[in-house]
């Protein structure tokens, strides 16, 4: 057996993917990190990246609580089916630890408040496209709380299908919601 054999024979194929985290209720900073945590701890993901934390704008929701967001660079070699239900698990997960179910959570996206959302922007190169799963995110070429976390981890991502990187896309965005770094909105209101 030569060498390259041995290290592939070792090493299955991984990927490199892009996940989103946000919350918009309690300790939504605990609940990223918790999340983020809970990533790291599943077999076959090797976290590579984290962006810092951002407060970002609830769309279409009134005056629900803003958003606290992040995105992780991570490599894997699961499967995107596999990395979807790795993600619906962590979300499961957390929602039991805080004593919630996921008939709490559904609906969220209506105006209801949002423990944890995790969410696939990009898998490789992979485009997939099923009742379950569509990758690259559908949104990820309108919202500026997945697109600003990746232009601090990833600015030169090449989406698979659009060509463009992540900083073209976010140049193109016609009105972007508001994105604060975490702690850092209304600073302007604090100062004499």
């Amino acid at each position: 057996m030569t060498e390259k054999q041995r290290i592939l024979k070792g090493n299955p194929r991984r990927t490199r993917a892009f996940i989103s985290l946000g919350s918009n209720a309690g300790d939504r900073v605990g609940y990223i990190q918790q999340s983020m945590q809970f990533l790291k701890d599943v077999d076959g993901i090797a976290v590579k990246d984290t962006s810092s934390l951002y407060e970002t704008e609830p769309l279409g929701i009134g005056n629900a609580q803003w958003f606290v967001n992040a995105v992780a660079t991570i490599d894997t070699n699961l499967s995107a089916d596999q990395l979807l239900t790795a993600c619906k698990d962590i979300e499961g997960r957390l929602l039991r630890m805080h004593g919630k179910t996921e008939a709490d959570e559904a609906g969220s996206h209506l105006g209801r408040k949002r423990i944890i959302d995790l969410d696939i922007l990009f898998f490789g190169d992979e485009i997939h496209d099923t009742d379950s799963l569509r990758i690259p995110h559908p949104n990820i070429t309108h919202r500026a709380y997945a697109l600003v976390p990746l232009l601090e981890i990833a600015p030169d991502y090449v989406h698979p299908w659009l060509n463009k990187t992540i900083v073209q896309i976010h140049d193109s965005l016609p009105q972007p919601e508001q994105v604060f770094l975490y702690g850092t909105r209304g600073a302007d209101r604090h100062r004499d």
